[in-house]
């Protein structure tokens, strides 16, 4: 099933408000955003009620830290004339989702997911047997479909949340797509097309349905899509009923992968706050080389004349990211041969870690002199996502038999 309209492709992505961002976000998440702004309509919110999942005992550092987070956000080149910027919690559209959702989902996929019960393993510090915890992935699913996006950028430890969500609209389409007088309506949007392009839909709806070609439904979906005045609520109709069920309600999304989408912590493993492992954007140049200086290198090389293998030095895979191809050749016959000692193969990383960093800081610091320039990007963002998600909110409501008179 696709509900994917190609001309009007939506992205939505969310960062949980919980302290300053680190090159995991930024190689995960940002620089993804910062190219999509320019090629899709996007919208990225601040997650404060996703932070309340794992920090509703410390609520202080969510509304201390969103500020913080959009300022790095723009320093890393989010520009909120080319996307909408908001924060979850102005969108009450959000939670009224979050719950509709809640009455068809089934507790084995919440369950199920991975990250439940790796991130209980993880974060033993903190009681996480709260049902906020437990359903982090629908709210991530409302979140998603509240826009009807089509694109997700995300990390690929957050894949299985996207079919998660894609299973979610799925079901509801499934549930209350046959929508009342759904072939009638179906048929009275096939006559707005005018004739000969309904009687192009017609036969390509059946070479689908009656052969399966594949490629007769790709070339319906385009032709429905070329309608120019038809409303959304046509294509959709129209979109369900080339494939044999109802109206697409709601969007089936797609996740987004960097090309470096999993960014090493300084020991090892993914980056993040939770384990203490990061290196944030805004960090100070001798931080950066403090915190690379002192990260664990290959265990085989207790001595200076010890040779290594860069494969089992947790600063390799910074290499892999940052250096050049030449570079990385030298740290290969240097560690392998003795050639070189771990502090002179960690030294290209904090140079070019530094030349990353430097335009970030350098913007950061002018925005946190201008205290309304970021209010006034979220209240105006949050306008334009309230009005997004109310129209979502209208379809499912009517859906659900929950608009009375």
């Amino acid at each position: 099933m696709s509900s994917i309209l190609p001309s009007t492709l939506s992205v939505v992505s969310g960062m949980r408000s919980t302290g300053k961002l680190h090159l995991g976000h930024y190689h995960g998440v940002l620089k993804n955003w910062v190219r999509l702004q320019h090629e899709h309509d996007c919208l990225f919110f601040v997650a404060d009620w996703h932070a309340l999942t794992t920090h509703y005992d410390d609520p202080a550092i969510i509304a201390h830290s969103i500020r913080d987070m959009v300022i790095d956000w723009i320093a890393a080149g989010v520009d909120s004339h080319s996307a909408t910027l908001f924060v979850q919690s102005a969108i009450p559209q959000h939670a009224e989702l979050h719950l509709l959702l809640s009455m068809i989902t089934p507790l084995s996929w919440l369950e199920r997911v991975p990250t439940y019960k790796d991130q209980q393993e993880k974060l033993r510090e903190r009681d996480l047997a709260t049902y906020g915890f437990l359903g982090y992935p629908l709210l991530q699913t409302a979140d998603i479909l509240a826009y009807r996006a089509a694109l997700v950028p995300v990390g690929e430890d957050q894949v299985a949340h996207i079919e998660f969500s894609r299973e979610v609209a799925r079901r509801f389409n499934y549930l209350y797509g046959r929508e009342a007088g759904f072939v009638e309506r179906a048929e009275e949007a096939l006559r707005k097309m005018g004739r000969k392009p309904a009687k192009a839909y017609k036969e390509l709806r059946d070479a689908y349905l009656e052969r399966g070609d594949s490629e007769a439904l790709d070339t319906a979906r385009a032709l429905i899509e070329r309608q120019p005045n038809m409303a959304l609520g046509d294509k959709e109709r129209l979109l369900g009923y080339l494939e044999g069920h109802g109206r697409l309600i709601l969007t089936e999304p797609q996740a987004l992968l960097t090309p470096q989408s999993r960014m090493p912590g300084l020991d090892g493993q993914k980056m993040s706050k939770s384990y203490g492992n990061t290196i944030s954007l805004r960090e100070a140049p001798d931080d950066v080389a403090r915190k690379i200086k002192t990260m664990p290198t290959d265990p085989s090389r207790k001595r200076r004349t010890d040779a290594g293998d860069p494969a089992h030095c947790p600063v390799w895979p910074f290499h892999e990211i940052y250096s050049s191809d030449e570079t990385k050749a030298w740290v290969q016959e240097g560690c392998r041969s003795a050639g070189i000692g771990c502090l002179e193969c960690k030294q290209p990383v904090i140079d070019a870690i530094n030349a990353e960093l430097a335009p970030i800081r350098e913007r950061a610091q002018a925005l946190e002199k201008d205290t309304g320039y970021v209010r006034d990007i979220l209240m105006e963002g949050a306008r334009r996502a309230r009005e997004i998600a109310e129209e979502t909110l209208t379809d499912v409501r009517r859906a659900m038999s929950l608009v009375w008179e």
